[in-house]
């Protein structure tokens, strides 16, 4: 979905078996399980579904460089995140995987969950290699990794969204309300957009948080408890052109002038920007019963892959989450603030970091944060689902 280019040793109590530590909020195994590292340099094939490497491709390379004995190169793609699933399911039943790691936002990441793809990395078996998670990250980043059903490690963190970024000088009087939003929609048609919410986080951010602004009866209930949601996207989706396949083509969009309004998230509002995508003039607010839906992005590995390059990639990933590497994440704002591991602040981050979130940065986005209610997203299975029903009863709908 990107518009852009693309250890700490866990100490552990007792080695025996019945040695506990913790981790992820929760009681773990402790055992040194690791696969032995490769006699070798391996290479490996990174899949990016998410936008990632922007953030965490400055991380990796840098671990290639001073790790030549464990790894030769790394080469990295991109792939829309609703097709990898089924050509990694393809690859696992055909025994022939050659795709070692995928960086990955909720969205593919809970496809895998569903589909059983992804060897748990995080399930406590790697205390040798890996860090103790349940100590390093922040108090956000920890909620996002239970989502992960210790199937991935989540490397970045985002407070989310839902928010509403519009171009002042078209949307004079920006809506407050979801009512209010409705009626300028039905007012202005085909000039509200948004992304398939399986390939784009606002778009996610968007379908997830509507339930807690419309006050739905079960906010985490996609199946019976969001009648006013979907009822609400039906109608709204009477005003909209089309819905772009990723969030780089609406903040394009919205950037060139054919669109005024759109969902947004802190980061999808302040790289556009950056970048010179969508104006510095372009405005964000908020709609009344708004809650931050967060969000996360992972490092998750499948099934099939080889214990020579499992070995690897636990290093690798474990290098990921020091805060040297994790101050890289701030990047440009792209996924405000970006480090998942606590105590990294912008300070750490380099100076074309700094320059870029001190220009373009919201001062009252850390006042939001602070005071909205933040939620996790629907579970893996139930955002599969919701996924699915967009699809069908919105979607498909466009215009009708």
């Amino acid at each position: 979905m990107s518009i852009l280019k693309p250890t700490r040793r866990l100490v552990v109590a007792g080695l025996g078996a019945s040695g506990l530590g913790v981790a992820g909020g929760g009681l773990r195994r402790a055992r040194a399980a690791s696969p032995a590292v490769p006699s070798s340099p391996v290479a490996l094939n990174v899949v990016d579904v998410a936008g990632q490497l922007q953030l965490t491709q400055r991380a990796m390379d840098e671990f290639v460089k001073a790790n030549p004995k464990l790894v030769s190169r790394i080469t990295y793609s991109q792939a829309p995140a609703p097709e990898l699933p089924g050509k990694i399911k393809a690859q696992q039943a055909a025994n022939r995987v050659d795709i070692d790691l995928v960086l990955t936002g909720t969205d593919a990441l809970s496809a895998g969950i569903d589909q059983q793809m992804w060897i748990p990395v995080a399930n406590g078996d790697y205390g040798d290699v890996l860090p103790d998670l349940g100590t390093i990250y922040s108090p956000g980043a920890l909620k996002m990794q239970g989502m992960a059903q210790k199937q991935a490690v989540c490397v970045v963190f985002c407070p989310g969204g839902p928010l509403l970024e519009y171009m002042p000088d078209m949307v004079k009087t920006p809506p407050k309300t979801a009512q209010a939003l409705l009626d300028w929609t039905r007012q202005h048609p085909k000039r509200f957009i948004y992304a398939r919410p399986a390939n784009s986080g606002p778009g996610r951010c968007w379908l997830m948080g509507l339930p807690y602004i419309l006050g739905d009866t079960n906010p985490k209930d996609p199946k019976n408890g969001w009648a006013k949601t979907w009822e609400y996207l039906v109608e709204i989706g009477k005003n909209v052109e089309y819905y772009p396949t990723g969030t780089g083509a609406v903040m394009k969009e919205l950037g060139e002038g054919s669109r005024d309004m759109t969902p947004t998230m802190t980061g999808w509002d302040i790289n556009p920007r950056v970048l010179g995508v969508v104006p510095k003039e372009a405005e964000v607010g908020t709609i009344q019963g708004f809650h931050w839906v967060n969000d996360a992005q992972y490092m998750a590995v499948p099934k099939g892959v080889s214990d020579a390059k499992l070995a690897v990639l636990l290093r690798l990933i474990a290098y990921v989450l020091t805060p040297k590497a994790q101050a890289t994440t701030w990047d440009k704002g792209y996924f405000y603030p970006g480090p998942a591991v606590k105590d990294v602040p912008l300070s750490m981050a380099p100076k074309d970091s700094q320059d870029a979130i001190g220009a373009y940065n919201r001062p009252f986005y850390d006042a939001l944060i602070k005071d909205v209610p933040s939620e996790t997203p629907l579970d893996a299975q139930l955002m599969v689902w919701a996924f699915d029903r967009w699809d069908k009863q919105v979607g498909a709908r466009v215009g009708k």
